[in-house]
């Protein structure tokens, strides 16, 4: 499998990267574990999570994804075979949030406690913290790289004027920049990315790894009416695209998928990966049918005609 760079940095990542939000929510540790080894085992390499994950469920607190994923990687034994990426800055409790140096230095030690390593390949700012200037935040950065802590680290939902803002302070003050961003970006979602952030993460050579890239699920072809939205716990957050933008969507990939013997899942992603700045897509499953059409992805290659009906199709 043709692996692709993060941004300037080191890392070479399969082009699809798993979800962890799942991790400790909507599957357990005995199903998060057989997802990983399918998923490893097809020869994909990067899960993405984070420290907040998932602490909106019942019962949870947050660290739960990164507890599961330690647990995974000690028992395997396989910790420099794959990619961690996890983030920082979600509110985590009573005053634990943000990306201040001294939260970033607190949080980071227990994320590496949780995933059992002693560095993180990875580490993303989840959310912008206007309250800290962007220099403390990269000087926070640039102490755990230099502690061997953090490898490489990337932004996540920041406006395009604070994406900017941390480039420049990174290059006028010899600080570890962003190699990558983390936008919503799927079929269906279209105008924010391309019209604020795509060319910036061009002109700068930042890797993109998009998230929601399967509409919460919508773009599987799962949710066609109202009635099919009581299926998931996932289902509240599709209502949204039941428009008749989202079905001409779903059309078109109906076709697609019987035109190349696959799911609608597979090629909306196979759409994500064509796209030339996008390095992988991070998509999420909750048994082995459904990371089955997410692995399908990487080996269809949509020609041109199939690529310009899902842009049509999606056009906003």
């Amino acid at each position: 499998m043709q692996k692709r760079k993060l941004g300037n940095s080191e890392l070479e990542i399969a082009p699809l990267a798993f979800g962890g939000n799942v991790f400790g929510w909507t599957a357990d540790e005995a199903t998060s574990f057989k997802l990983l080894d399918a998923f490893t085992d097809a020869g994909y390499n990067f899960i993405d999570t984070a420290d907040v994950y998932s602490r909106w469920a019942s019962s949870n607190e947050g660290g739960e994804s990164e507890a599961i994923i330690g647990k995974w990687l000690k028992q395997h034994g396989n910790r420099d075979k794959v990619i961690v990426a996890t983030k920082v800055g979600s509110e985590m409790g009573e005053g634990m949030k943000g990306l201040s140096k001294a939260y970033i230095q607190k949080a980071v030690e227990a994320s590496l406690r949780r995933l059992q390593t002693d560095y993180i390949d990875l580490y993303q700012s989840h959310y912008d913290d206007p309250d800290t200037p962007v220099e403390e935040t990269l000087e926070a950065y640039a102490q755990l790289i230099k502690e061997g802590k953090v490898r490489v680290i990337g932004a996540s939902n920041f406006e395009p004027e604070r994406l900017l803002e941390s480039l420049e302070v990174s290059k006028a003050n010899g600080l570890p920049r962003y190699e990558c961003f983390q936008p919503e970006y799927n079929l269906y979602d279209r105008e924010d990315y391309e019209n604020k952030y795509e060319q910036i993460c061009t002109e700068h050579d930042l890797g993109v790894i998009s998230y929601y890239s399967l509409a919460s699920g919508f773009l599987t072809g799962k949710y066609r009416s109202e009635d099919d939205l009581s299926q998931s716990q996932r289902g509240g957050g599709v209502k949204k695209y039941l428009d008749d933008r989202g079905l001409q969507i779903l059309d078109a990939l109906d076709n697609l998928a019987e035109e190349y013997s696959t799911s609608p899942a597979s090629v909306a992603l196979a759409w994500l990966e064509a796209r030339a700045s996008i390095t992988a897509p991070i998509a999420s499953a909750t048994n082995l049918s459904q990371l089955d059409d997410l692995i399908k992805a990487a080996d269809l290659n949509l020609n041109n005609s199939a690529i310009q009906q899902l842009t049509q199709a999606s056009a906003y």
